[in-house]
């Protein structure tokens, strides 16, 4: 293959250079516009240190869509997650977990009492409107996620968070009905690293 002309070989590399340094741009925009498509926006995340252990403490904001109103409205309870890994960074190999912890919201509507219920962590919690019940969900503080890092080890460690609707858990034939599920994809994931303890 014959040598590519100079103004040829400057021409590509100047393609190559534009391509590599959009490439992360895009990348960052599509990770946006994924959480708007969602309806759903992580609006604080916090974990750091205690005598108690890891604490996390967060915020998502986020509305229901008709497709899950009305299913609330016709007795079909939904299931709400959070979850959040500790990892220890290793350079030479995956990320060790040094702990995971979940927590899980049942909301359901009871027509005879024209209540919203809410369990969580095995006790119940009843509401008169739908927006106080999905209050308690969308915010955690000072939740214990892990024991305390060893103190000066906190640099290494990270926190993957995630928050989602949990559409495994609906009835099955809700769920083969869903297909694409159109008003159902309400998740959030982010990183963070651990913040020293705090005394």
């Amino acid at each position: 293959m014959p040598p590519m002309p100079r103004r040829d070989l400057l021409k590509h590399s100047a393609r190559l250079a534009l391509a590599a340094a959009v490439a992360p741009a895009n990348r960052t925009a599509w990770a946006q516009v994924s959480n708007a498509r969602s309806g759903i926006e992580l609006t604080a995340l916090y974990a750091q240190q205690s005598d108690e252990g890891v604490l996390l403490s967060y915020a998502v904001r986020f509305e229901l869509s008709r497709e899950v109103e009305q299913a609330l409205s016709r007795g079909v309870a939904v299931v709400f997650v959070a979850q959040a890994e500790l990892l220890r960074s290793r350079w030479y190999w995956m990320d060790q977990s040094r702990a995971l912890a979940t927590r899980r919201w049942r909301l359901g509507y009871q027509p005879l009492t024209r209540q919203w219920r809410l369990n969580v962590d095995g006790l119940s919690r009843h509401f008169a409107q739908l927006n106080e019940a999905l209050d308690v969900v969308r915010k955690g503080t000072r939740w214990r996620i892990a024991d305390a890092v060893a103190p000066g080890e906190e640099a290494d460690h990270h926190i993957e968070f995630s928050f989602k609707l949990d559409t495994d858990e609906l009835p099955r034939p809700l769920q083969i009905g869903l297909g694409t599920p159109t008003g159902w994809d309400l998740s959030v994931q982010r990183r963070i690293h651990l913040a020293p303890v705090s005394r």
